[in-house]
Formats: C-alpha cells, structure tokens, sequence
C-alpha cells in the first residue's frame, strides 16, 4: 500500500501539473468507488483546483470553492497520467478525472481486491479525515511517543491510522528496524532511551523515503517498496549486523525484522503456530 512518502511525492507531483487548472469532469468507472453522494462530482465542474495536498495516506484535492476531492488507493491502487487524456476503461478501472488542458489522471486497481475510493466532500466536512490521527511529524504524535503508556505493541500502534496518520507496514518495519526495537515491545515498556530513538526512526525514515520518493515522475508503478531496508526482505542479510533477517506472522500479516539487532537474539514465534515470544 502507498504509505506516506509515496503519497506525499505524489501529492506534489500532482500539485505540479494540474493546479491552477479548471476541472472538467470525473468519469465513474467503479461504481462502489464513489463513497459519497452530496455534493455529486458535477458540483466541481467548471472550478479552479488550487492545490493537491495529502492528509494521512489521503490525496486531498482542493477546489476554489472549498469543496475537495479525497483520492485513497488502499492496497493495490495506482495513478496513471494519461497525455493525452484517453477514453478507454482499462481493467481495475476506478475512476478518471479531468482538467481544462491538462492531462487526465486515471486510477486504477492492480491488486484483487477493489478497496480503493473517492470522496467529494463540501465546505466543512472533513469525511474519513476525521477519524484520523496526527501526523507524524506533529509535536502531538511526538508527546504521545514521548509521554503515553499505550500498551498495544508499537508494531500496531505505528499502523493505526487513528494513532498516528500515514504509516503502514512496510515503513513500520523499518522504523523499527532503525530504532533497534522489537515489534512486540509495547510503547509502554520503553524507556526514555528508546523513545528517543523510536522517535528519531520515524522522522529519518520517512523523511529519507520521500527524499527518494521525490525522484520519481507520472503517477506511481503498480510495485512499490523497492527501496526498504527489511520490509519485504526476510531472508536476506541485515545491513546493520549482516545476520539473516526474519519474518513473523502478525495480526494478518508479516513482519520482517532482525533477531539480532531488535530482539536480542529472539526468533520470535509465529502465532499461527505457538505461543508469541515478546
């Protein structure tokens, strides 16, 4: 899933070619893609978008009249810039959107599963932004790590969205990696120490991320995450000790990690098949 950096690359990007410019209209291709009803999309017809920003792992267009447009890919959801813009309806095909002159910006689902939506909200509804957390970078997300006795395991807390907006589980790996934590350590445990270096993980890691994130141009590829240090790579060396790197099985998904330089020398054990180790 695009995490923050990806989102915020794209976010700028998007700025980048289509602010300024008149919207001309969003063509449906999912039909339970759209998730609202009032305003409907032809209320932003004929008005000036003046910025695409981003809010958690949300695109967040927004218009001259204080409607915005909310874009979220979800796991598997893609942008296409299309130069020039295109009638066709691919497969996986959400939803494309239009700009007086402009090219034209499809989205599109590669995986399975079509989670991916849009919202068209009016002045003062904040919609799915609402439930969100701070954002990581946000002196509240900064107190809570440095002062909360949260008992979920950090692990989980980095990947709620209502805990803090923007980070899913690829850069929580490597958060956690940078940090030299265990993902079974709850924030609770912690020590001032390790506070510290979860903290300084989360802004290094994702400020290094958008670094490369910036480099990209167009829309987003349909695989991501070449760039991650231990997520995705169990089996691998680590490239802090050079020891083999795991994976854990975790609320649904897994989780890469180094025994050596996070658990102290712990595998940790796979819930789907014995007790976990913390």
């Amino acid at each position: 899933m695009p995490e923050l950096p990806e989102v915020q690359g794209l976010a700028e990007r998007l700025d980048a070619l289509l602010a300024g410019a008149p919207f001309t209209g969003a063509a449906p291709l999912a039909f339970s893609a759209l998730k609202t009803y009032a305003p409907p999309p032809e209320s932003l017809v004929g008005w000036r978008l003046d910025r695409v920003g981003r809010r958690g792992k949300f695109l967040v267009f927004e218009f001259e009249t204080g409607l915005r447009m909310l874009l979220h890919l979800s796991q598997a959801g893609r942008p296409e810039i299309e130069d020039p813009p295109k009638t066709t309806r691919p497969k996986g095909a959400i939803v494309r959107l239009r700009f007086e002159g402009r090219p034209a910006v499809l989205i599109r689902e590669y995986g399975t599963e079509r989670k991916a939506g849009w919202w068209v909200l009016g002045p003062g509804d904040d919609g799915p932004l609402a439930a969100l957390g701070p954002e990581p970078d946000s002196p509240e997300f900064a107190a809570f790590i440095a002062g909360g006795e949260d008992r979920r395991r950090v692990h989980t807390l980095l990947r709620d969205q209502r805990t803090v907006a923007g980070i899913g589980r690829g850069y929580s790996d490597d958060i956690l990696h940078r940090a030299r934590l265990s993902p079974y350590a709850t924030l609770a445990q912690l020590s001032e120490d390790e506070r510290s270096r979860l903290q300084g993980a989360v802004r290094e890691v994702l400020a290094e991320a958008l670094e490369i994130e910036r480099q990209r141009t167009g829309g987003l590829p349909p695989k991501l995450g070449d760039h991650f240090t231990v997520h995705g790579r169990s089996g691998t060396p680590c490239p802090r000790c050079g020891e083999d790197l795991r994976r854990v099985s975790y609320e649904s998904h897994e989780i890469a990690y180094c025994p050596t330089c996070q658990t102290g020398g712990k595998v940790l054990a796979d819930r789907r098949l014995s007790r976990l180790v913390k």
